[in-house]
């Protein structure tokens, strides 16, 4: 049967492309390796860490949060074997969702190791070794990212005592002494996870700062915030060795500017060291298709390689390695195989660290506009001074804007909070529109939410606010 569309890979871009495709007409099949749907996100990352990152919250608040409120409760006892039922149930609710979309609109789905062939054509191999060959007018690769491991320092996972994210959403216990190599998103959000649950955490970052990009007042305070939980941080280090020791492990590092090195004991070891563009087997250096520096495919504004009839969307191309970021890239490519205009803003694509509190940005941060010289003002304010934050203990935390210096369009937002995640929205929103903080400020929000501190920063923005 021949195709006009033939995805290899079905995380959120490869399958949000192939159900957007679908729905306006072309028919369209997915290639995938795994025996589930959803890729990384679905199967070992962003769903399953965020079902451990709610459990251990709520054992935490059972434990240590809910006395200030009158609500006084025996010492909480941890069930981590019901805990992973929790999670493998939410993945598996998920992927099953991924199977109803595919044949709701009538997606045919082909399980195996995809590779292109040629412009054309694509082998599905099966685990039973057999080849079957798909014919298309058109070919996605979206076969997303892995982990990249510690430059420079041979590190052997085995996903019991040195792990990746994988390993670290399915211990079998609660490690005593748990070391993150890398202090970004994913290092933060189960280091928290097993901090919650009774594990002394350790973080090991080459910068001199947590979360690489974000904002720097962002970065610094939310730090302090993780400290004050309980969390350790070597910043400005360099791991130089990772290796098994007895039950567990050794991590040796020394300081980037120079310095003795230390070696510190761990039960387990996460190695969260950020992610590498999947691009192994799938035949790209045969069919002719280019690859940049960092090994991404390399596209053209709408996603099309340099060979004609293939594109590439996700983490395997240049961008941000976030999931909303490959969907948007889906739909867009599906609108313009089906002779549509789609279209991705990446200047406003969120981004979203899922810890207590939680960490939200959109837009610039303020050393991008400083480095980029444009002039802009601030305007920032804290949970502590907003009603409902005081009502549910939820007081850590701010809200700040940027914005044109001149025209007053908001440039980026920020959010440190309880709900950050959800509150970043509108500001998304309204950079979309070319909003300015005054439209935001004087757009009227309920009394009392959190959300209304995101008003009285842009309040702050443009002129002052209102409860500070």
């Amino acid at each position: 049967m021949a195709y006009d569309l033939v995805v290899i890979g079905s995380g959120p871009g490869g399958y949000v492309c192939a159900v957007k495709a679908a729905q306006l007409g072309l028919k369209v099949a997915v290639v995938e390796k795994r025996s589930t749907y959803g890729g990384t996100c679905l199967n070992v990352g962003c769903i399953p860490s965020k079902a451990l990152l709610h459990a251990s919250e709520m054992f935490h608040q059972a434990a240590h949060g809910m006395d200030a409120l009158g609500v006084e409760v025996a010492a909480p006892t941890l069930n981590l074997d019901k805990m992973m039922a929790h999670k493998d149930a939410t993945v598996k609710s998920n992927v099953d969702g991924v199977s109803f979309l595919f044949k709701k609109n009538k997606i045919d789905g082909f399980q195996g190791t995809g590779k292109i062939v040629s412009a054309g054509k694509v082998s599905v191999t099966g685990e039973d070794g057999k080849v079957q060959e798909l014919e298309t007018k058109n070919i996605v690769i979206a076969t997303g990212s892995d982990v990249a491991g510690i430059p420079g320092v041979n590190v052997e996972i085995d996903e019991k005592v040195i792990v990746s994210s994988t390993g670290a959403i399915a211990l079998d216990k609660v490690p005593q002494n748990l070391v993150v190599v890398g202090g970004g998103v994913i290092g933060l959000e189960l280091g928290s996870v097993w901090m919650r649950l009774g594990a002394k955490v350790t973080v090991v970052e080459y910068l001199d700062n947590i979360l690489g990009g974000m904002d720097g007042e962002v970065s610094k305070q939310f730090q302090r915030m993780l400290a004050k939980q309980g969390m350790t941080f070597n910043l400005g280090a360099k791991v130089t060795g990772v290796e098994k020791s007895g039950d567990g492990a050794k991590v040796t590092f020394e300081p980037v500017k120079g310095g003795e090195a230390q070696t510190i004991d761990a039960d387990v070891v996460l190695i969260s060291t950020g992610r590498k563009p999947y691009t192994a087997g799938l035949g790209l250096e045969e069919a002719g298709v280019a690859l940049d520096a960092r090994g991404r495919v390399e596209i053209d504004g709408k996603f099309k390689t340099n060979v004609e009839g293939i594109y590439a969307i996700g983490d395997v191309v240049k961008g941000p390695m976030l999931a909303h970021k490959a969907e948007d890239e889906g739909v867009a490519l599906a609108e313009i195989l089906a002779g549509q205009h789609g279209h991705v803003n990446y200047d406003v694509i969120p981004g979203v660290v899922y810890t207590q509190p939680e960490v939200a940005s959109v837009g610039k941060t303020e050393e991008e506009l400083k480095a980029a010289g444009i002039a802009y003002k601030v305007g920032k304010f804290p949970f502590t001074a907003n009603g409902r934050a005081r009502a549910m203990l939820a007081t850590d935390g701010f809200v700040k804007i940027l914005a044109d210096k001149e025209t007053d369009r908001v440039l980026g937002g920020h959010i440190v909070g309880f709900g950050a995640g959800e509150m970043i929205h509108e500001i998304a929103v309204l950079m979309e529109f070319g909003g300015s903080s005054e439209d935001l400020g004087r757009t009227c929000h309920a009394h009392p939410t959190m959300s209304e501190a995101v008003k009285e920063a842009a309040l702050g923005t443009f002129f002052k606010p209102i409860h500070m």
